[in-house]
């Protein structure tokens, strides 16, 4: 199946799994690195509170909240791209 096929089913909202090696996707920028970082028991305690509070671990809560950030941040930028 050619491209311009294949996008024209996808944009028509059309079933495109079976033309798609699944074994090979990749999520790009998903590699996992490790990185020691060091926070007051304060916060820790915090952190912990609101992890048990919605249900998640420490780490989860962290990686969403600066995913929310920096999506934050990224939107910030791009608005003011936009308005000047």
């Amino acid at each position: 199946m050619k491209a311009k096929e294949l996008d024209q089913k996808f944009d028509n909202g059309e079933d495109i799994l079976d033309a798609v090696d699944l074994s090979k996707a990749k999520r790009v920028m998903q590699d996992q690195k490790r990185v020691n970082v060091d926070f007051p028991a304060w916060m820790l305690e915090s952190l912990d509170k609101e992890a048990s509070r919605v249900g998640v671990t420490r780490q989860s809560i962290i990686k969403v909240w600066l995913a929310e950030r920096l999506e934050q941040l990224a939107a910030n930028k791009a608005l003011q791209r936009t308005s000047r």
